[in-house]
């Protein structure tokens, strides 16, 4: 039997169709928590920690779409600002939004939109164009960190992007690979579903 999915809906979507409101916010509030939990995944490599946030984004983006993905990570951002430990290590507060790593964080809610938007144009139905899109997500949260952290802390570019992007590129593969596998499994598992 051939089932098809229309354009626009993503893995949970359809999975959980229909989302009304109260799914939302639970879906929402859902990925936040998973946000703040992947953050708790810390690798200390310097001033910017390897943490599983990246992975989470992205892969929240991939699966809630884009408007629900950039709500979660917006989501995200408040309860961490607000002083939960939300943030890499268990720690929280406005201050991580605008020290050293604040271009990472304040780049989830874009990066999400914009692996949800792919993921809407069926991108996540297939590995490598989800990996194409789980790229395009991550560059956006690598270049807003590297960006940021060289303008606050007064670092040159080539010194900013030795700390805060070249340590980030294997972990990011792996990561991007991961959430790229997962996306397609669920697809073919949902059709078996039909």
């Amino acid at each position: 039997m051939h089932t098809s999915f229309a354009k626009g809906e993503t893995l949970l979507g359809v999975a959980l169709a229909p989302i009304d409101l109260v799914r939302q916010v639970g879906l929402v509030i859902g990925f936040s928590l998973l946000t703040a939990l992947a953050a708790q995944v810390v690798i200390p490599i310097g001033p910017i920690p390897i943490t599983g946030q990246t992975f989470a984004v992205l892969l929240t983006g991939a699966l809630l779409g884009s408007r629900l993905g950039a709500m979660a990570m917006i989501a995200y951002l408040i309860e961490g600002a607000s002083g939960l430990p939300f943030f890499a290590g268990g720690t929280g507060g406005l201050p991580h939004l605008v020290g050293p790593a604040g271009g990472y964080l304040m780049a989830f809610p874009a990066a999400a939109f914009i692996t949800g938007a792919f993921a809407e144009y069926d991108w996540d139905r297939k590995f490598f164009t989800a990996v194409f899109a789980m790229l395009i997500g991550s560059l956006v949260i690598i270049f807003c960190g590297w960006g940021w952290f060289a303008l606050s802390t007064h670092t040159n570019a080539i010194a900013a992007l030795r700390v805060t992007v070249l340590p980030f590129i294997p972990g990011d593969i792996i990561k991007i690979l991961l959430a790229a596998a997962v996306l397609p499994s669920g697809w073919k598992l949902l059709r078996k579903q039909q």
